[in-house]
């Protein structure tokens, strides 16, 4: 065991609700169990049980769960007490466990407990937070297979790989006086080459998840009156934007989200675009040309009913700029996309027609076909692969200029990167900083 103290904290969200649950982990379990419920109940067994004050006040009745070690999330002893989901009864019922000689545990301690004991790899740890921080099904899914473990088993693949490769190596250099070239051989270099390419390719998985993580930053924008809000109004399938037809209405940002193709996005509304105005329409001007440069992609409304429209001084980057005709309701033009230019839609935000082409070429351009089998990195998985994707480049050059040792050299050092994804050579400030963002009674 890592830790040799008890651990309690309250595991469900603040504020009312039907359940609630303490949680426990520890040595002190089998005694505090007695103590509180009067007996340690079977393991794996949901127990009903009254859980107890010290003077034989009855607390709360609920559900007892035991899990003996290493049996347990933790692999520790574990106790969860599942009781109603009011704030004063479970404060009460954590006192009362406190009060018994578990102590209150950090941001993140039970998850860390479950890595230190070796019931999760690093990997699977952060795993834990990203499936409970999830913002769309897509980011669900993604968590759930880092979690299962199939994102740590592709870095163990591939550190094995690298592994024989530097054993090989040092073989070589051991027997550096024989007539034997082993660096000669074309199928050293191709064998580094292949894990080179392995590792670009999960790379690659890598970074489309951490799209799913971050999610994507829409934002709408055009002249006064072109249709933004009510644009954004009929992607949200609710009314979140005043709709006037007083050019300025909206004066400020005004985001919401929403879930396409498995992606979280973020629309972002903004103030019409144009020159001149009052003081607080030009301060939401200055707001949206902001968001704008910070966009992942801009949805730029154009009246279609007016014949020349307002120049509005921005040229957003045509790879991330999506045109929005609106108004085909009044034009009578076809809605949806042109054959010849998919760059541009044409809708009416007022009826809702066009609108479905319009979420389809959304969908194409923010990468929604890509979220199945991708894996919900965190920043420090992508440097890591990265550095180790660099290290395993050197290596093949090395291995073609002759220069055996210095491949391997370059070999353990994408071994050390692989290995601080998953926690085998992690220090202890690093696992502080990741377990300090979890939350408490998890």
């Amino acid at each position: 065991m890592a830790r040799r103290d008890t651990i309690a904290a309250v595991a469900t969200p603040p504020g009312r609700g039907g359940i609630g649950v303490v949680r426990v982990s520890g040595p002190d379990v089998a005694p505090l169990a007695r103590l509180l419920v009067g007996r340690l109940p079977p393991a794996r067994f949901a127990t009903v049980a009254n859980f107890r004050a010290a003077d034989g006040e009855v607390i709360d009745a609920g559900l007892v769960l035991y899990f003996q070690a290493p049996h347990s999330f933790t692999g520790e002893d574990v106790l969860e007490l599942h009781g109603h989901g009011g704030p004063v009864v479970l404060r009460r019922l954590l006192d009362r466990v406190r009060a018994l000689g578990a102590r209150l545990a950090r941001p993140g301690e039970f998850t860390e407990r479950a890595f230190l004991n070796g019931k999760l790899d690093l990997a699977q740890a952060e795993a834990v937070a990203d499936l409970i921080d999830s913002a769309s099904t897509g980011a669900a899914r993604s968590a759930m297979r880092s979690l299962s473990g199939e994102f740590s088993r592709h870095v163990s693949d591939i550190d094995k790989s690298v592994l024989a490769l530097r054993v090989y190596l040092e073989a070589a250099i051991d027997f550096a006086d024989e007539d034997i070239d082993f660096l000669a051989e074309d199928d050293v270099r191709a064998r580094v080459r292949q894990v080179g390419e392995t590792l670009d390719r999960l790379l690659d998985r890598s970074r489309k998840g951490q799209v799913l993580r971050d999610g994507v930053d829409v934002v709408i924008a055009g002249a006064p009156n072109a249709g933004k809000s009510s644009l954004l109004n009929q992607l949200l399938a609710h009314d979140r934007a005043i709709v006037t037809d007083i050019p300025g209405t909206t004066r400020d940002l005004l985001s919401a989200d929403i879930e396409l193709a498995g992606l979280p996005i973020r629309l972002t509304d903004t103030a019409g675009l144009r020159a001149g105005g009052e003081r607080v329409e030009m301060i939401g001007v200055g707001r949206a040309r902001a968001a704008l440069g910070q966009a992942d992609l801009v949805l730029l409304v154009e009246d279609a009913a007016v014949e020349s429209p307002p120049a509005l001084g921005i040229e957003p980057p045509p790879e991330r700029t999506l045109r929005v005709r609106n108004k085909v309701d009044i034009t009578g033009e076809p809605p949806g996309i042109v054959a010849d230019d998919p760059t541009t839609v044409f809708v009416s935000a007022k009826t809702g027609v066009g609108l479905d082409a319009l979420r389809e070429r959304l969908r194409e351009m923010v990468g929604g076909a890509t979220t199945e089998g991708v894996f919900l990195a965190r920043e420090r998985h992508l440097s890591a692969l990265t550095s180790a994707a660099s290290h395993v480049a050197s290596a093949e050059r090395r291995v073609g200029e002759g220069l055996g040792d210095l491949a391997a050299e370059e070999l353990r050092a994408a071994q050390d990167d692989l290995g601080d994804i998953v926690g085998t050579t992690s220090v202890d400030d690093l696992l502080g900083g990741i377990f300090s963002r979890f939350c408490v009674g998890k």
